[in-house]
């Protein structure tokens, strides 16, 4: 039985499990862009947010993976297998007898937390102790990579990660798939998640290799706007006073951030980059110096999400130009002669292609 002390205690504070609705965040739209363009389309290749402290950085990925509608994953299989593409099925799901009928549940999409000092075992999965000891029986342990797959890989502190787990994750996000072999096991599993950092640059700077592997990053402020600091601390404390009338507040404003997301991850497929758009995006691509093409990729595949999201049936250079800076800024030379920052120097090209074009 509660005492009144504990009673008074669990009213003040929502539940651990209850996340912050993502439509109730304030300002820092292109974090909710950047997110909104990965949930659509995954093979952007996830999201970099580098800031202060304490601006809702890891709110707003676990705000939208609540957002989102569950999935469909085949029964009493580990890896949360999409019944709907065997090409990406892991070995038990693939060794299913041919003609049985498949058993599928819905689940919700995984957040998994990566922490700085975990070790190689828990990331990638390892031999099941317990029941090799007891039954002599080995079997595989899965890891945060396989609790992972089809959601959110998250790591706080990206920047200060230990190099051997960096070289797991840039292996593991460029194949999709995790491969273990260890105390005589062999297991190959997907691992096909959105892989969401997050960091103070002050604290020191994040691996080339590694940062190429974003496929968006953010940079976020402490806001400056007195109006927007006291809407933020407003809706934070009216949250944690009474979480659950607060999320019946933003319940119809979620609904339908929910409803575009599924729909405009029905139309992707469809959306249409014209011969202009493409030109607009390399052009864009060589005027800042980008290394390699995969700045270009990154670019049209956020702009055609933006697109879905928008309900167009074609990319045009208005898409391209809002998701630009995400797309291309931590993927710029470093120019000893030129001193503006990343951000600084895209705006300023975009502004020379405008007045180009017209």
């Amino acid at each position: 039985m509660r005492t009144e002390e504990e009673s008074d205690h669990a009213g003040r504070f929502p539940p651990m499990s209850q996340p912050f609705p993502f439509s109730a965040l304030v300002a820092q739209d292109e974090l909710k862009l950047a997110l909104l363009c990965a949930a659509v389309d995954p093979s952007i290749g996830g999201v970099l947010i580098f800031g202060d402290r304490g601006t809702g950085k890891s709110t707003a990925v676990r705000a939208l993976a609540a957002l989102l509608p569950p999935m469909r994953v085949i029964a009493e299989c580990h890896y949360g297998c999409d019944p709907q593409s065997p090409q990406f099925w892991c070995s038990d799901c693939r060794a299913r007898p041919v003609g049985r009928r498949l058993k599928t549940r819905q689940a919700p999409v995984p957040v998994i937390d990566l922490p700085l000092g975990a070790t190689e075992d828990r990331v990638v999965g390892t031999l099941n102790l317990e029941q090799a000891l007891s039954a002599g029986i080995r079997t595989f342990e899965p890891g945060l990579l396989a609790r992972a797959n089809r959601g959110f890989l998250y790591v706080d502190e990206v920047n200060l990660l230990e190099d051997h787990l960096v070289d797991l994750l840039i292996d593991v996000a460029a194949s999709g798939e995790n491969l273990v072999e260890r105390e005589g096991l062999s297991v190959r599993h997907p691992a096909r998640f959105v892989l969401v950092g997050s960091g103070n640059p002050e604290e020191g700077e994040l691996r080339p290799q590694l940062l190429d592997r974003f496929g968006l990053s953010v940079e976020i402020r402490t806001p400056q706007d007195i109006e927007q600091r006291m809407q933020i601390v407003r809706r934070r404390d009216d949250f944690e006073r009474n979480a659950e009338a607060f999320m019946d507040t933003w319940q119809p404003q979620e609904a339908l951030v929910r409803r575009q997301i599924i729909a405009a991850r029905r139309r992707l497929a469809n959306v249409v980059l014209p011969e202009e758009a493409l030109r607009w995006a390399a052009q864009l691509c060589t005027r800042v110096g980008t290394d390699g093409l995969r700045g270009e990729l990154t670019l049209v595949r956020a702009a055609r999400a933006l697109a879905a999201l928008h309900a167009k049936r074609s990319v045009t250079p208005t898409e391209l130009e809002q998701v630009a800076a995400g797309a291309l800024r931590h993927r710029l030379r470093r120019d000893p002669l030129d001193e503006a920052g990343s951000t600084v120097r895209i705006e300023r090209a975009l502004r020379e292609q405008g007045s180009q074009r017209e």
